[in-house]
């Protein structure tokens, strides 16, 4: 499956913040976790820069994304900025309270957290702080196992157990962009999100 996707804005503000209207979806992980690839894997092109050197997006960057024939938008996704490298992150991190805490904290169209963490690596401490952060927050989420590919079947096996273990409250999915594995079972967990946003949303709009 093959979606349309627009850019839709760079937001390095709450101010600069999309109107809220559509569900949305956040994409987070550490630099150089794969997330780009990830999202351009999703919708069949290359809408997120993918970089060799972690760390260059600096803001939250709005994409609007429709199925082909049909005339509008019926998601947006956000694509937030790296974390966890050495020579960026202390600038990364003081930048959260300014614009990435408000999204994740206070944006009432956020459906799903797509948290991806590398499953090539042991579990991390900046992986762990966000998902107590999202905890905290009270915000829906999903662990990504990226870069399965580069494991053989025994090894994928051990290291997501390894991950069971360490976030056990987490729903855990592995996922290569490079294959495509688990893009069809992470198309299913976004469009339930956002069906269950959606269908929260109208409930609560008074009758008259």
């Amino acid at each position: 499956m093959r979606v349309l996707a627009q850019f839709l804005a760079a937001a390095t503000d709450a101010a600069q913040f999309p109107v809220p209207t559509l569900p949305e979806i956040a994409f987070l992980g550490r630099s150089n976790v794969g997330k780009s690839s990830v999202i351009n894997s999703l919708v069949g092109a290359k809408i997120a820069r993918t970089s060799s050197t972690p760390g260059r997006t600096r803001s939250i960057n709005f994409f609007a994304v429709r199925w082909p024939g049909k005339p509008r938008p019926e998601l947006i996704f956000a694509d937030l900025p790296g974390y966890g490298y050495a020579k960026i992150s202390r600038e990364i991190s003081q930048e959260w309270p300014k614009f990435i805490e408000p999204y994740l904290n206070d944006r009432p169209t956020l459906a799903l957290c797509v948290a991806l963490v590398d499953v090539n690596v042991p579990p991390q401490h900046s992986d762990r702080q966000l998902l107590h952060f999202l905890n905290a927050s009270r915000r829906d989420f999903l662990l990504v196992a990226t870069k399965s590919d580069r494991l053989s079947n025994n090894q994928l096996n051990s290291a997501l157990r390894v991950l069971a273990e360490e976030y056990p409250a987490a729903r855990l999915l592995p996922y290569s962009a490079k294959t495509g594995a688990g893009r069809n079972e992470l198309w299913t967990e976004i469009r339930q999100a956002a069906q269950q946003l959606a269908g929260a949303s109208a409930s609560s709009v008074p009758l008259n």
